[in-house]
Order: structure tokens, then sequence, then C-alpha cells
């Protein structure tokens, strides 16, 4: 199994959070800020991973829908700004979005962000923005720093095609469930996981995708930011032994490894899968070994099961 820990050459003190306040360009004329929302995306652990336009925009905007004020404020603290903050999470979003929905129709230019990374992604804010757009108010997004683009680069996976699913059920029953949904996806899956769960889910994608390789990401851009790399039985075993690891976690599954299997092939592994498991639960691990759709191997073995030729 490839293990690595990916270094960043010239990270002193200041990258690891304890960061000096940044020194905006003086010779830089931002635009003027129009009435709006902006939604603008943060860093997910070195405080420097934020673009100039955000600056401008946290800067220059009236107020700030932000998931905890607090660790909005120190990242303004951070680069100079002061600004009024406004709590906007999933537990009070309903009582506040019409209250931010009426401050944007009276003109005012109001910034999202979240806790960390690009809004909306795992994050509230969806319903915000689909009702702004519904009434023609503006929507403009600041592209930035994203934990799953961060991971994806750094998995060593295909990264052409791949999708993501932000966090599995927490109920072992239903995490599987949703896994066996995605087996025969032909791409690279991203998925956010807790730490404290990452040993479970691991085992339970080392037996619906056996074979398959995978990549756990935990503190990103931040000073013990790891990369672990490996087939997914060998990641499965490691953090079996070695418990939950400290952090934001980032799991990847590379798409299955499609082979050329004859039928007879195909009803051989299947009449194995069925005598090792039931039904859904046969068809499920080998769509995940094959990438075979899990329809086909499904009709297939119901066939075999009744004694009839597929």
């Amino acid at each position: 199994m490839a293990t690595s820990k990916e270094e960043r050459r010239g990270r002193g003190p200041s990258a690891a959070g304890a960061i000096e306040p940044s020194r905006r360009a003086p010779s830089r004329k931002p635009e003027a800020l129009g009435p709006g929302l902006y939604l603008v995306a943060t860093p997910i652990g070195n405080a420097r991973d934020i673009t100039l336009r955000a600056l401008d925009v946290l800067g220059d905007c009236d107020a700030i829908l932000c998931e905890d004020t607090r660790r909005t404020a120190k990242l303004l603290a951070l680069h100079g700004i002061r600004k009024t903050l406004i709590s906007y999470h999933e537990h009070n979003a309903e009582a506040m979005r019409p209250k931010a929905l009426a401050r944007l129709r009276a003109g005012e230019r109001l910034a999202l962000v979240s806790d960390a990374g690009t809004p909306l992604i795992s994050d509230p804010g969806f319903k915000l923005v689909r009702t702004a757009l519904h009434e023609g108010l503006l929507v403009t997004a600041l592209p930035g720093a994203s934990a799953v683009l961060a991971a994806l680069e750094l998995s060593g996976l295909p990264c052409e095609r791949f999708a993501f699913f932000g966090f599995l059920p927490s109920k072992e029953a239903q995490r599987r469930a949703v896994l066996r949904e995605f087996a025969a996806l032909p791409m690279t899956l991203v998925f956010f996981e807790s730490p404290r769960r990452l040993a479970p889910t691991l085992r339970t994608l080392a037996e619906l995708y056996p074979g398959r390789a995978a990549a756990v990401a935990r503190e990103l851009t931040k000073l013990f930011e790891e990369v672990r790399r490996g087939p997914i039985e060998d990641l499965a075993r490691h953090y079996r032994d070695s418990g939950a690891p400290k952090g934001e976690v980032v799991l990847l599954v590379g798409p299955p490894v499609r082979s050329p299997l004859a039928p007879e092939d195909v009803d051989r592994l299947l009449k194995e899968r069925l005598e090792q498991a039931p039904l859904k639960e046969a068809v499920a691990r080998l769509a995940g070994e094959t990438g075979l759709p899990r329809r086909t191997l499904y009709s297939r073995a119901l066939a075999l099961r009744a004694g009839r030729t597929p």
C-alpha cells in the first residue's frame, strides 16, 4: 500500500493557523460592489488560501451570513476586516432566510460563507440561493478552497469523472444500501466522513467494493496534512488497527476495474457470491468488483437461482 504524507515546502508556523494579517495590494482598485448575494469560498485549513476578490467582497459588503460567527470573526481579524456577522446555519435557517431575503430586496450586499470551503457543499444556503434566484436577485459565486477538489487532486485516482455524495448515513444498514446504489458508477466517488465512523465505513466498502483503489485525505492544507492511498482492503485494515484519526476526513474510492468477462465467467462468479451472501448482497459485491450493471447481474442471478440459463 502506498502511504505518504504530503509535505509543503516553505510552510512555516503562519501556515498552520497562527497567520499574520494579510497585506492587501495597495495598487489594486476593487470594483464597486453592487446589491446581491455573494457566495464566498473560505479556507479549509490554511488561512492564506483566500482570494483577493474574496477579501474585497468581505470587506465591502454590508453583512456576512456565516455558520459560526466566532470562526468567521477569527478569519476576518487575520485580514484586518471588521464586519457585521449574522448567524446562518442549519438550525436557524428557516427563521433567518426571510430576514436575509428582505435585506437583499432592500438592495443590501450580503456575503454567505461556510465555516470552511465552498458554501452550499454539505453546508446550508441552498434554499436561500434558490429563492433569491427565483426572485431575480443577483447571486454570484467567488470560487476558492474546496476540500473535495483538493482531496481529488491528491488522491492519485482518476479525476476526469467523479461524483461527490457528501456524508454517508451514520447507520450501517442505510450506509450499506446507499453504497450498493453507487457500486457500478464508472467514476471516482468522493465522500465526507467523520473520523470515528471511518473504520466501519471502510470495512463496508471493502466488502462491497473489493479490490478497488482508494484514498483517505485528512487535515488538508494544514500542518499535519496526510493522504493515505492503497487498495481499499488495506486502508480498512489500517484504520481498524490504528483507530480513528484526528481532523476532518475526505474518503475517495476509485472506479471499478472493468475487465472483459465471458458470460460463463460472470455466472461462475455469481454462483460463488450467492453461496456467500443473499442475492442483493451478492449482486452488489460483484457489481463493485467488475463494474457490470447491477440490473444485468440481478437478472442473471435470478435465472441461476431458478435453475434457468441466463
